[in-house]
């Protein structure tokens, strides 16, 4: 969203406020981008006292029964986040869908922005369809084309039989956003929120996709999803580095340091993102048991929920540091354009996606929920940057390293 706000300003003579749930906006330092605001939403959701975000549940109620209200109030009260400046239109982030009768309640222009890629919202966009194809169940299972019958699925089938995105990219069913659970309530719940979503997104002629058109292949032949006017606006990225530093967290600049005493394209760079999600748990702690094993110097990013770092072997984080270097927030732009970076091992989040092919960063991937999937297989399927990570065994890790950081596969993903 800042990077949007930021975007928005240097196009044109407007001043753009951003508003975030309190919780995010204790985290950030102080934000200095000229004309652009940035101010907080009470969300009534209390933070869990050791440092950690509020769990998924209760910032899902807030969004729904209390955060509604407090944003009305800041739009329409002298005290609130424009103060006497007139709000000529809200740009409201589709997973924050809540704020779209909020507009429509005050008569207010709505535009949409879908952070990730338009083939993701492709894919959400296409549920409600599917559903009165008789493709996917109120539970959010899927039933195959060629399985309606027996009520059977199998979960590792290609999705190209769906027509939503193209067959190059090998996703399977298992694969889709609404699919991605760790129990059958939670796969119920995630394909309500969707189905609210692209049910509130229907009063919105405009989307803003953080993309680029067409996005590789043949993804451009499909149509806009729901007849949207998409306006790809990406890939939306911080070019000064005042305002990566003024605006996100506070890094830890000393890996930059550390990087500068590293050969060429030596080093590997890990990191699972923020607020790392628990289905794949066991598999990050083995993954993360080899790092200390292995040869090439290792930078690990390592602000994660507590859940993700307990239970690592004693002397892990001794052991890695040996030849590598941990942080707990790493500058992630400034790394991945640094010449010692060979590889990046990721969970394929969108915007750490737009960071490392913005630098010709090679990528192993081993996605987590959500978008991740899709995005992977874009990443090595359709434009052959890096390669998927199958499994989390010790061979498996180091097979991979050795194809990205020697091999020729990894020369071909590498587009230094």
């Amino acid at each position: 969203m800042l990077r949007l706000a930021r975007t928005l300003v240097n196009l044109g003579d407007v001043s753009v406020t951003v508003a975030v749930p309190d919780f995010i906006h204790r985290r950030m330092v102080q934000l200095s981008i000229l004309g652009v605001a940035l101010v907080s939403i009470p969300s009534g959701v209390q933070d869990d006292g050791n440092g950690e975000p509020p769990g998924h549940p209760s910032f899902l109620h807030a969004m729904e029964h209390y955060m509604p209200a407090q944003l009305g109030d800041m739009l329409t009260t002298e005290s609130g986040i424009v103060g006497a400046r007139r709000v000529s239109c809200l740009v409201i982030d589709l997973l924050a869908s809540w704020a779209i009768p909020v507009a429509t309640r005050l008569g207010l222009p709505v535009v949409g922005f879908w952070v990730g890629m338009l083939a993701t919202y492709r894919t959400v966009a296409e549920i409600p369809e599917l559903m009165d194809r008789g493709l996917i169940s109120e539970s959010g299972t899927i039933v195959s084309p060629d399985q309606i019958n027996s009520g059977q699925c199998n979960i590792n089938q290609n999705i190209a039989d769906l027509h939503i995105l193209p067959a190059k990219l090998k996703l399977r069913f298992k694969d889709l956003p609404w699919l991605i659970s760790s129990s059958a309530v939670s796969q119920k719940s995630r394909l309500a929120f969707w189905l609210q979503t692209v049910n509130r997104a229907k009063n919105i002629r405009s989307i803003l996709v953080n993309s680029i058109i067409g996005e590789g292949g043949d993804s451009e032949l499909y149509d806009p999803p729901q007849g949207h006017e998409i306006l790809p606006v990406g890939p939306l990225l911080f070019n000064d580095a005042s305002e990566k530093m003024t605006a996100m967290w506070r890094t830890d600049q000393t890996c930059i340091d550390w990087l500068e005493k590293q050969s060429v394209g030596s080093v590997i760079y890990v990191s699972f993102g923020i607020w790392g999600c628990t289905y794949r748990t066991c598999e990050h702690k083995r993954i993360r048991t080899w790092f200390g094993g292995l040869g090439p110097p290792i930078l690990v990013g390592s602000q994660e929920p507590p859940i993700m770092r307990a239970g690592l072997p004693d002397g892990y984080m001794e052991k890695v540091a040996c030849h590598g270097k941990i942080v707990s927030w790493a500058p992630q732009d400034d790394i991945l354009k640094h010449k010692a970076v060979g590889c990046y091992i990721k969970h394929c989040g969108w915007n750490s996606v737009l960071e490392a092919v913005r630098h010709g960063v090679r990528m192993i991937c081993y996605p987590i929920s959500s978008d991740h999937f899709i995005n992977c297989a874009y990443i090595v399927h359709m434009w052959e940057a890096g390669i998927a990570l199958g499994s989390s065994d010790q061979s498996n890790v180091k097979d991979c390293i050795g194809r990205v950081m020697e091999g020729e596969e990894g020369r071909h993903c590498s587009k230094r």
